[in-house]
C-alpha cells in the first residue's frame, strides 16, 4: 500500500486532465492548464473558496458530488478536498503546493 505522502503527491496527477461526465458522472478540470503538470492543484487546494456545485449550465446539478470555484470553471473532488483536512495529507499538501520542486522530486520516486 502506499503511505500518507505517496498518496498525496500522487494525487498531484490531477493536474493533469478532467472529469467527463459521461465515463465518470463528475465534470470539469482541476486546473487552469490541464495538459501542464505543476503543483496548481495544490496551489488551487488552498487558494480557492471551493462550494459544493448546485448547478450545471442553468440546470440543477444530478452528478455525484463535487465542489466548484467561485466561477464553476473548476473542480474538486470531495477525495481532493480530503487533503487539505486531514491533519496528515495537509501536511504534504502544503509543502507541495508552496515548492514545485519538492512536489518533483517526490513524485518522481
Amino acid at each position: 500500500g502506499f503511505n500518507d505522502q505517496e498518496i498525496v503527491v500522487l494525487s498531484g496527477a490531477h493536474a493533469l486532465g478532467r472529469c467527463h461526465t459521461f465515463s465518470s458522472g463528475h465534470w470539469g478540470p482541476w486546473t487552469n492548464a490541464p495538459t501542464t503538470m505543476s503543483n496548481e492543484y495544490f496551489r488551487l487546494l488552498f487558494e480557492v473558496d471551493w462550494k459544493e456545485k448546485k448547478t450545471h449550465e442553468g440546470k440543477p446539478w444530478t452528478g455525484p458530488r463535487q465542489f466548484e470555484n467561485p466561477t464553476g470553471d473548476l473542480m474538486m473532488l470531495p477525495s481532493d478536498l480530503v487533503l487539505t483536512k486531514d491533519p496528515s495529507f495537509r501536511q504534504y499538501a502544503e509543502v507541495y503546493a508552496k515548492d514545485e520542486e519538492k512536489f518533483w522530486q517526490d513524485f518522481g520516486k
